[in-house]
């Protein structure tokens, strides 16, 4: 019987030991890319330039953020970033709170078709609608505008964070509502009172969502903005590539520094993220 049991136990600590040499494989290559950032970024440039530079820097220097937030206008492109988003988030998530209310808690004709119409536009390809885009933002003048360049990104954040609350609204119990009603509520003060405070951790990781997608875009912000007032980060960061050279020091210095916000709000929203991600995979 005890050999059984040390056997047992010799098992078990051998998956121990895999699983804690599979997860430190994972953290290792998830923040490997990250750690060699801020690295480079700390590292001369007269050292990153010369023949078989080394990932260690043999110094520490911090002209690279010096220079890039006194001579660069990284903290435009930073600013502009966080108006779009601050813009594009609330915007889609109220057109899709509403849209994922309606479409769990409400029958109508149509219905099926909606939900598959939505479904589909989340499938098109980006570049398809570049032209279409750009011809809507130039007759309503918000062409080089941060606020048409939210919009933008609010319109294709919203059919997947629609998706992502129907399918949390799904896993909420209709008796709630339908005692609500009972005690007189009326179908404003349900929704308001009753569905939006447990629709919460869902909106968390809906926002999320549409905060990463919006800080990352590329290809409209690289269409529509033209001007340095207006560019986003991803562009602003892509110009540090030139033709016959590459500024590392300042491309890695301003990833570090655009990472931050990102790093930040996820402290921020954590737990109600995790919440919301895992009750929107339930399907009641």
């Amino acid at each position: 019987m005890s050999a059984v049991s040390a056997r047992l136990g010799g098992l078990a600590a051998a998956r121990r030991t895999g699983l804690y040499v599979l997860l430190t494989v994972w953290i290792v290559t998830i923040l490997g890319p990250y750690v060699i950032m801020f690295l480079t970024s700390l590292t001369p440039s007269s050292q990153l330039a010369s023949a078989g530079a080394s990932l260690w820097p043999s110094e520490i220097s911090t002209a690279a953020y010096s220079e890039l937030l006194g001579s660069t206008p990284f903290l435009t492109y930073l600013r502009n970033s966080l108006v779009v988003a601050a813009v594009a988030v609330p915007l889609a998530l109220v057109c899709a709170s509403g849209a994922a209310i309606a479409l769990s808690r409400f029958e109508f004709v149509g219905r099926q078709v909606f939900m598959v119409a939505v479904l589909v536009a989340q499938l098109l390809p980006a570049v398809l609608l570049v032209i279409s885009l750009q011809g809507q933002l130039r007759v309503f003048n918000l062409l080089d505008n941060v606020l048409g360049l939210a919009l933008v990104h609010a319109a294709f954040a919203t059919p997947f964070a629609t998706w992502l609350l129907k399918g949390f609204l799904d896993s909420i119990p209709r008796e709630l509502e339908e005692s609500g009603r009972i005690d007189g509520a009326s179908s404003w003060q349900v929704v308001r009172m009753i569905i939006v405070p447990l629709l919460a951790p869902g909106m968390v990781a809906a926002g999320t969502y549409i905060f990463i997608l919006s800080w990352n875009e590329f290809l409209y912000a690289l269409t529509f903005m033209q001007s340095t007032s207006t560019r986003t980060l991803p562009i602003g960061l892509h110009l540090f590539i030139g033709e016959y050279q590459i500024r590392w020091d300042l491309l890695t210095a301003g990833g570090v520094l655009a990472v931050l916000p990102v790093v930040a709000g996820f402290l921020v929203v954590q737990k109600r993220l995790v919440a919301g991600l895992a009750a929107g995979a339930v399907k009641g």
